[in-house]
């Protein structure tokens, strides 16, 4: 088991233990602000199995039905989570409603508080260690994850502020006003996550830096070719497909041809991680006089 799988299990024992504490605080108080955090921390348990699923699969080697692999299934878990986040928000906003039209007191606050800023602190732990080894690992299924639960942090630290006003203010209105606004917030999390995954399954090129980086790579470790054009990137999961044109001297040699390739292949690994590069080797009659200009 690789370390992204380890970590997508962490997240469904943590997601767990969170939903506990965030229940019991509810249970204790009543607050409707409190139950939409509860829920929420329910979509968090869903969303780290659809996770750990993701990146096991991703994991397996390429076969003879998906010869470049199964990297894009992580998007597909970054969308479910948006969408599971979107019907959580819907389902807040529902109880949101009836608490306003009938405002109720809030009971024991400082037990259920203390409760729900335990499982705050646990998140935010959490989600910046998903974040940061995601990232490094390059999976889109544990950013996805760790930047949801960075969104519960801050929706729980808003939650509890507001309901320790509530005994000094007297506005019990407050408890379901604060579950509204977590509703809007967790949704927009969600349209954020599904737009970012949509983008990775409609096969969206790398940042402009990043291919300005891929560029110039091209250019200083291509000496004995002409040019380079048509140049193509996208990401898969934690792979990065990148795919050229390389024009040389029509009279150079196979072999030739074939160590400029090799070079250029060691020099972008090195600077891109989990890259798949193809090289289309062409004779000088093609060059387009655009495109990569080798120094």
């Amino acid at each position: 088991m690789d370390k992204v799988q380890r970590l997508a299990i962490g997240s469904i024992f943590v997601g767990t233990a969170v939903f506990v504490l965030k229940y019991a605080a509810y249970y204790i108080t009543g607050s409707i602000a409190l139950f939409s955090d509860a829920l929420e921390s329910i979509i968090n348990m869903v969303t780290a199995v659809a996770a750990f699923l993701a990146v096991r699969v991703s994991a397996a080697p390429a076969d003879a039905n998906h010869p470049y692999g199964h990297h894009k299934v992580e998007y597909f878990s970054a969308v479910l989570e948006g969408v599971l986040i979107i019907v959580a928000a819907l389902a807040i906003l529902r109880e949101a409603y009836l608490g306003l039209m009938t405002p109720k007191i809030v009971d024991a606050p400082m037990e259920g508080l203390a409760l729900n800023a335990i499982a705050g602190v646990i998140n935010a732990a959490w989600s910046w260690t998903l974040i940061r080894r995601g990232r490094r690992l390059r999976s889109p299924a544990l950013v996805a994850d760790g930047r949801h639960l960075l969104t519960d942090v801050v929706t729980s630290a808003g939650v509890l502020v507001g309901l320790l006003l509530v005994p000094v203010t007297g506005w019990h209105w407050l408890d379901p006003a604060l579950a509204a606004v977590v509703a809007v917030n967790i949704l927009w999390s969600g349209w954020g996550l599904m737009k970012e995954s949509i983008g990775g399954l409609m096969d969206e090129a790398l940042p402009e830096a990043t291919l300005a980086r891929v560029r110039e790579i091209i250019a200083k470790n291509a000496e004995g070719a002409i040019e380079a054009h048509d140049l193509r990137t996208r990401h898969a999961g934690r792979m990065t497909f990148i795919d050229f044109h390389l024009v040389v001297p029509g009279a150079m040699s196979v072999t030739e041809a074939h160590e400029i390739c090799d070079r250029l292949e060691r020099a972008l690994k090195a600077d891109v991680e989990d890259a798949l590069i193809t090289i289309h080797v062409e004779p000088d009659d093609k060059a387009k006089h655009a495109g990569i200009v080798v120094l």
